[in-house]
């Protein structure tokens, strides 16, 4: 049997004769929404039954995650969104990234001395919103593939704002936790707080008319609501007005805001087609480089739980973050060698870094072809909130997309009913270090740096067959990168891929997930030499697999998702 024959034989066991996980993945045969919370899933899926498309669900998913989970994504933030269009087999990449305010300069998050601001200093407040895309996006994606009015796409969302969701158990403890930066601005105390001022508790019914009525207006206006009108004053009054930290948003930033169709990242790991998001998102390069380097060993003879998995993970991650943090931003401002980094023969080198025995003492970035020197690697990874879908209509097309507002909550600053981001500190701090420039800098009109990594995966023949992602910051990255090795080398269905305890990297040691049985690799990933951090890794990933019968989707336990089909 040629290699070419053996791979495509573990491909059809992966996708067919999956194993069974601890709650077994959804079965579908028609089409399947997987998404943070249920009653985003289930206005989804109320879309796909009426003959919608993946992108008109998409719209409609967003819609009500933005209430029922403010602390993550919102029209007030940004997104990424992979599409595949089954009838004509295109992959089309849309950026909804936010950007930098024209006003915005290098020194914006420097404090008078020169020195950088601590992470929330920047981050609550005015300061770090930046325009957000995630509405032009969707529209603009759905002008091009939607099939059901994009008006009535908004019904669900409207619906559960004027009447009321009971608010559920992680968006209570994420209010109490925050409860004092949350506090801050008059709006989001009056919503998220009892009139005593304690935080709302679960269970609470929770209305948002406010909310209800911008939702009117974008399906009335479409995107142009967030750039002209009353929503627009509201963004700005409530950027530029914020009393403890004022933005440099402006009007003309609102209304020369436009998404992007960007190439997709594309690169072959054994038989397959792995696609993902290029910049200004690191993702799709990140789990591309991870995957090319693993490919030069052989991962499906070795334990999914034991050390030497997660040693060629993590190493692998290292030399990916290594590269991410010198050569990935904004594309727009920067070069970047995203042809170079994916090249075979330069993973073929690379990989020759990883020590199958031993951790590396120190990982540097790699010289790959078509880059340009000259720049100072930016190793932060401030990334927090995020949440994301998959989506597979009866058609066959499909949605992999990943939306934030960034941190927790975002800049904690509420206008007209939702939340707006504080994407901004996704740029580096220090614009150039020891004289040399960092590629992620702020810029005007400059998308930042992300990590987020909405993924699909096409068997030899073209077929789509995986639509994976996941929040989680910088961490994304990893936790893309291992569900696709459970699922392509492990043959795991997608529950069982996402219920794997979680061993990752951001670029220095290992992490192992606390509370499973990862913890017990500590002594072992230490005896190789790893550093090693044991702590809380809350992915939310949602998988769709494609399968011989049928839809097969994951919904990470970890949240509140779920995976829904008919």
């Amino acid at each position: 049997m040629t290699a070419l024959r053996f791979a495509l034989a573990l491909f059809v066991v992966a996708v067919v004769a999956v194993p069974v996980a601890a709650r077994g993945p959804e079965i579908a045969t028609r089409h399947m929404v997987a998404a943070a919370h249920p009653l985003a899933a289930e206005a989804g899926l109320a879309v796909l039954r009426r003959g919608g498309a993946a992108i008109d669900a998409a719209v409609a998913v967003q819609a009500v995650l933005g209430l029922v989970e403010p602390q993550s994504s919102g029209i007030g933030g940004g997104a990424f969104l992979l599409h595949w269009d089954a009838a004509t087999r295109a992959l089309s990449a849309w950026d909804g990234r936010e950007t930098a305010p024209r006003a915005a300069g290098p020194d914006l998050f420097l404090r008078p001395d020169g020195s950088p601001m601590g992470f929330h200093e920047a981050a609550v407040g005015g300061r770090a919103v930046g325009v957000p895309g995630v509405v032009a996006m969707l529209e603009a994606v759905h002008r091009r593939h939607g099939r059901l009015p994009w008006a009535d796409l908004f019904a669900p969302a409207i619906a559960l704002a004027e009447e009321g969701f009971p608010v559920s158990p992680r968006l209570a403890a994420a209010i109490a936790a925050d409860r004092e930066r949350l506090a801050r601005d008059p709006a989001a105390r009056a919503y998220f707080f009892l009139p005593d001022g304690s935080p709302l508790p679960a269970g609470h019914r929770l209305r948002n008319p406010a909310y209800a009525e911008t939702l009117r207006a974008i399906a009335r206006d479409g995107a142009e609501a967030l750039r002209e009108g009353p929503i627009a004053e509201a963004i700005l009054a409530a950027v530029r007005g914020a009393s403890w930290n004022p933005g440099l948003l402006a009007a003309e930033d609102l209304r020369a805001y436009a998404p992007r169709e960007r190439d997709p990242v594309c690169m072959l790991y054994r038989v397959w087609r792995v696609c993902g998001m290029g910049p200004p998102s690191s993702g799709g390069v990140a789990v591309g480089q991870i995957l090319g380097l693993l490919a030069h060993t052989w991962l499906g003879a070795m334990d999914p739980r034991g050390a030497e998995a997660a040693h060629w993970l993590v190493e692998a991650g290292r030399l990916a973050f290594a590269d991410r943090n010198l050569y990935l931003a904004d594309s727009d401002f920067v070069r970047v060698p995203v042809r170079g980094l994916l090249d075979p023969a330069y993973l073929t080198v690379r990989a020759q870094v990883i020590d199958p025995a031993r951790a590396a003492e120190t990982v540097r970035p790699g010289n790959p072809p078509w880059r340009e020197g000259g720049l100072a690697p930016d190793d932060t990874a401030r990334e927090f909130g995020t949440s994301h879908l998959s989506i597979v209509d009866s058609s066959g097309n499909a949605v992999a997309m990943t939306t934030t507002i960034e941190d927790v909550f975002g800049a904690r600053v509420m206008a007209a009913g939702f939340l707006l981001n504080n994407q901004l500190t996704d740029f580096a701090f220090r614009p150039e270090i020891d004289g040399r420039p960092v590629a992620n800098r702020v810029e005007g009109g400059k998308r930042p740096r992300s990590s987020m990594a909405p993924t699909m995966v096409f068997d030899p023949q073209g077929a789509l067959r995986v639509v994976v992602g996941s929040p989680g910051g910088a961490r994304i990255i990893g936790y893309v990168a291992q569900t696709l090795v459970a699922i392509l080398d492990w043959a795991m269905d997608p529950q069982a891929a996402i219920e794997l305890p979680r061993v990752v990297t951001v670029g220095a040691g290992a992490e192992l997930e606390a509370g499973t049985e990862a913890e017990r690799l500590a002594p072992l990933l230490e005896a190789r030499g790893h550093r090693v951090t044991v702590r809380a890794l809350p992915s939310g990933l949602h998988a769709i697999v494609i399968t011989a019968r049928g839809l097969e989707g994951g919904a990470d336990p970890r949240r509140e998702g779920v995976a829904r089909g008919d």
